[in-house]
């Protein structure tokens, strides 16, 4: 990964205390960054429990939803999938965060998803893409630096659903992993890294289908070189482990020949920083408009458990809208 001079910019905010919004995409190399007066002129909207400059009332939405997805077939999802695992098989990677980019159809607008849908964090580009994630990246509170990664999915009305989801052997390996690099990772940046829960479970609700997610907590405290350096620190956990995998620099070479389509800033990082405090999100749940077609993006971690029907069903059932 080459030096990105936005990176600087960040440090030199964060310094002088200065509060921005940013997003990051996944492969780095693009870096937005938001001023207080950006924010309060609604060039982008945003819903975050500690920022937000929308006016939307949360009600619910009234008319019914239209949507229809249009996934790739099996044979054609076969094909990376096949390139993830003879990766696996050779020791390159032990686990692969394999995405697919799919049509969707619907009677709501880029603005109308972000109004209704419920989500921890919400980010409107206008006509560029809209996302509703779970999924906390790294938060920085005094000092103390948190991560939660999210791992692990499943049909929240099976029978003992929760049980199945913390025993499954490959989610559990899958889990195991991503808590692991996550803690490598801050390692980094932090001292006194240690997980403070494990395999946390979750309640998602959609339309569509109900949702259990697993997911840890890890923290550290942040070494005194990396005070106030938020785009320091941000460069050095980039990309994100939990939509990657590891190791990642070869993991990323895999999956840029697996997928063989742009991410762009699917599965990146969006954040806020309060002139003392980081919140930041992964960038999951994701709808890019292009070309006037809308196409949801959406994955899980592969290893050499992983059973090819069983990931493509998951890339299927995370593309849904929390509306409800």
């Amino acid at each position: 990964m080459f030096e990105n001079p936005r990176f600087l910019a960040m440090d030199d905010l964060s310094e002088r205390k200065q509060p921005f919004f940013f997003l990051i995409n996944f492969l780095m190399d693009e870096v937005r960054i938001f001023t207080r007066i950006e924010i309060e002129n609604k060039t982008l909207l945003i819903d975050f429990h500690n920022v937000t400059n929308t006016n939307f009332c949360h009600t619910e939405q009234s008319r019914s939803v239209e949507w229809q997805s249009f996934p790739e077939t099996l044979e054609d999802y076969k094909k990376g999938f096949e390139i993830v695992q003879e990766n696996l098989r050779k020791g390159n990677s032990y686990l692969t965060n394999y995405t697919r980019k799919t049509e969707i159809e619907t009677n709501l607008s880029l603005e109308d998803i972000f109004q209704f849908s419920k989500a921890k964090y919400k980010v409107l580009i206008p006509e560029e893409f809209v996302f509703f994630s779970p999924e906390t990246f790294i938060e920085i509170i005094d000092n103390k630096i948190f991560t939660y990664p999210m791992k692990g999915t499943i049909d929240a009305e099976i029978e003992d659903a929760k049980d199945i989801l913390k025993n499954d052997p490959k989610e559990k390996a899958e889990h195991y992993t991503v808590v692991d690099l996550l803690r490598n990772d801050l390692s980094m940046v932090a001292d006194n890294v240690q997980v403070k829960e494990f395999q946390r479970i979750d309640y998602i609700k959609t339309k569509q289908k109900n949702l259990l997610a697993m997911s840890s907590e890890i923290e550290g405290e942040i070494k005194p070189e990396y005070q106030n350096k938020i785009g320091t620190i941000l460069q050095k956990l980039l990309p994100a482990g939990s939509i990657l995998g590891a190791p990642k620099p070869k993991t990323l070479e895999i999956i840029l020949e697996a997928e063989q389509y742009d991410r762009g800033f699917y599965t990146g990082i969006a954040g806020y920083f309060d002139g003392k405090n980081l919140d930041s999100c992964v960038m999951i749940r994701f709808i890019e408009k292009e070309n006037e077609k809308l196409f949801f993006k959406s994955g899980g971690g592969i290893t050499h458990q992983s059973d090819l029907v069983s990931e493509y069903e998951e890339m299927k059932n995370k593309i849904y809208v929390p509306i409800y």
